[in-house]
């Protein structure tokens, strides 16, 4: 890596980790605010998170075409300032359009902003550091959603509606922030990258576009892994789990914070231990040990359900389901997202981010309306089942991938010992 990449490398981490701890003031009490603050009910609260995934879903098919027509930079601007105002709105907004409208602005920007920095990443970062840089970023991104929602918890008064402006105001102004380190960052040979992007390159059909990429069958069966892993883990954080954690395993909504608390210390405690343990060995038998351990994780929350009636033994069950859950998270940070960067052609890398992006929004969007739908009808181990055969599933489609994906791919750091290897001891010819 240049002295160059690794400067812009830095502001991009820095702006990433200012804009998480940013969003981290509003996310744990966006529902609240809007129902209850706001007096406009749980439908409408509902109906305002829904936004956010639709919103998702609607700019990202567009996103990664135009990342890589006009550059991330640009895009990532662009997308901080569409998010500045969307949060800025939901903290003004008192009406039920206005504070639905708010937020899908928040989310179509902050969809934006995500594969637009991704490809920033890849372009600051060399395969052998790409690991780590992208294992960095979902470490930053964590302590700066802690942070925040630790300090928000305590600025936060339902009592007082002028507080939870402030929180939105310090999250738009932290994305304004994001976009003006974005907007100061030179990106190493961003010019010639370019300059060697034409539009029928990226469009269609010989050269690039969905066409190129549908047909990448490393990529298409990344992109189904990515699917069940966000459905059966993020996307039931926040709906069918903490419905099984509070209704079967009878622990209080406080509990809850300490086990999404300890979620989080485990990823930020681990991720680099984590990360020396996994650089030199497999991506795809790293995320296949990732299904290994959520299989596990389900299996301890059905066991906290089974022994509800001795609280302290169910407390500490379901808050080492959510600690296993960290694990698996902190596995993944350095081998999913640079296996998306590095299987993408060159002048593609925008598009292949946002496909990715793509599908993560649509597990997300799937996975609390099945998970909230078994839940809610009582069929708690239907759920379970669900998920531990979910959690099997992504050890055995990445064993799949292993068997398709090149040396290159799978094992870059070693590979790239290797030809060092072999270059250095090669004979010269006189």
């Amino acid at each position: 890596m240049t002295t160059a990449m690794g400067a812009a490398l830095r502001r991009i981490q820095l702006g990433n980790a200012l804009s998480a701890f940013g969003n981290g003031f509003t996310v744990p009490f966006t529902f609240i605010y809007v129902s209850q603050v706001r007096g406009l009910g749980a439908g409408i609260a509902g109906a305002v998170l829904a936004t956010f995934a639709i919103a998702a879903l609607f700019v990202l098919p567009f996103t990664g075409r135009l990342i890589d027509r006009r550059g991330p930079v640009p895009v990532a601007v662009a997308g901080t300032v569409l998010a500045a105002s969307g949060s800025l709105g939901l903290g003004l907004s008192g009406s039920e359009a206005g504070v639905i409208a708010a937020a899908g602005a928040l989310g179509a920007g902050i969809s934006v902003v995500q594969p637009a920095l991704a490809t920033m990443i890849v372009w600051c970062s060399t395969t052998a550091t790409r690991s780590r840089a992208f294992a960095t970023q979902f470490f930053l991104n964590n302590l700066g959603l802690g942070v925040g929602g630790l300090i928000g918890g305590l600025i936060v008064d339902t009592a007082h509606p002028s507080s939870f402006i402030r929180l939105f105001g310090i999250e738009a102004a932290m994305f304004l922030v994001l976009g003006a380190v974005v907007a100061g960052t030179r990106l190493p040979h961003a010019e010639r990258s370019r300059e060697a992007i034409r539009p029928s390159e990226v469009d269609g059909a010989p050269g690039g576009g969905w066409r190129v990429l549908l047909a990448d069958r490393a990529m298409v069966m990344l992109c189904v892994l990515g699917f069940v892993m966000f459905f059966a883990c993020y996307g039931q954080f926040e709906s069918g789990l903490s419905a099984f954690a509070v209704e079967v395993t009878r622990i209080s909504p406080a509990t809850l914070g300490v086990a999404l608390a300890a979620n989080t210390a485990v990823i930020v405690l681990a991720q680099f231990v984590v990360l020396r343990l996994v650089e030199y060995r497999r991506r795809s038998r790293v995320i296949a040990g990732v299904g290994v351990v959520w299989s596990v994780a389900w299996l301890v929350a059905w066991v906290s359900g089974l022994v509800h009636g001795h609280h302290v033994v169910a407390v500490a069950a379901i808050i080492s389901t959510y600690a296993l859950f960290g694990l698996g998270e902190a596995m993944l940070a350095p081998t999913v997202s640079p296996l998306v960067a590095d299987l993408a052609p060159a002048r593609m890398v925008g598009q292949y981010n946002s496909a990715f992006a793509l599908v993560k929004q649509l597990a997300l969007a799937l996975g609390p309306a099945v998970g909230g739908l078994l839940v809610g009808a009582g069929a708690y181990t239907a759920y379970i089942a669900m998920l531990v055969l979910c959690a099997l599933g992504i050890t055995g489609v990445a064993l799949a991938l292993g068997r398709r994906l090149s040396p290159a791919h799978d094992l870059p750091r070693r590979s790239r010992v290797v030809a060092h290897s072999a270059s250095t001891n090669a004979p010269v010819s006189a």
